[in-house]
């Protein structure tokens, strides 16, 4: 059974960092793509960032280009979501999903719990 676990949420003032956590287990963490979502409030879910593992290739939205990095580490079946220089509207429950055998795309197949992020101002 696969399952995402999402670490790392809290509260945060603006301007500090943040690191996520999406740990991984069900499948061989050798051939996916995994992506961070995020949804706040009366909001819909926007695509934050995602990574593929056959490539190494990362994508992110241009609203936290520049401040947030993915990084996966395969011995640990997690990826990492680095959040810098945090904004009061980077605040909302962020999502971890996965889609196996499969590069960055609009669809996953598994998603996480999720794991609250609030930055005050």
């Amino acid at each position: 059974e696969v399952q995402l676990v999402e670490s790392g949420g809290g509260l945060v003032q603006a301007g500090g960092s943040l690191r996520l956590s999406c740990a991984a287990s069900g499948f061989t963490f050798d051939d996916y793509a995994i992506g961070w979502f995020r949804q706040a409030p009366g909001k819909e879910r926007e695509g934050v960032s995602c990574i593929s593992s056959s490539d190494g290739s990362t994508y992110y939205a241009d609203s936290v280009k520049g401040r947030f990095t993915i990084s996966s580490d395969n011995a640990k079946n997690t990826v990492y979501l680095q959040m810098n220089s945090l904004k009061p509207e980077d605040t909302a429950v962020y999502y971890c999903a996965a889609v196996l055998y499969y590069t960055c795309g609009p669809l996953y197949d598994y998603w996480g719990q999720g794991t609250q992020v609030t930055v005050s101002s």
